[in-house]
């Protein structure tokens, strides 16, 4: 395969270049939002399997259609317990990983 002098580049070199490397405040920002467009597409996919509208499933909720349209499209900053109450009115089940990056943590 002949490739014209052009020099390939791995995903992660150019997230590091164009949104900078792990551990910066601008990286950790870009790869929460992209966890939370993840969740979006998730509810938006468990709501079509269960052939509910956003309506429908906003009822379940005690919110309005439009608050489920922005969280499936990632438009807002849902409270945490609407997205768990959205996720329990599609009765999915849900886990959540939590690492702890400093290990010398003092509870007294």
């Amino acid at each position: 395969m002949k490739n014209n002098g052009m020099k390939t580049y791995s995903l992660d070199e150019v997230t590091d270049k164009y949104i900078g490397k792990e551990g910066t405040p601008k990286r950790d920002a870009f790869e929460n939002e992209l966890r939370l467009d993840l969740i979006g597409h998730a509810i938006k996919q468990a709501r079509k399997e269960r052939n509910l509208t956003q309506a429908q499933l906003g009822e379940l909720v005690g919110v309005q259609k439009a608050q489920i349209s922005k969280i499936e499209n990632n438009l807002t900053d849902a409270r945490f317990d609407t997205i768990l109450k959205v996720f329990k009115a599609l009765n999915a089940k849900i886990n959540f990983n939590v690492e702890l990056l400093n290990q010398n943590m003092n509870l007294t």
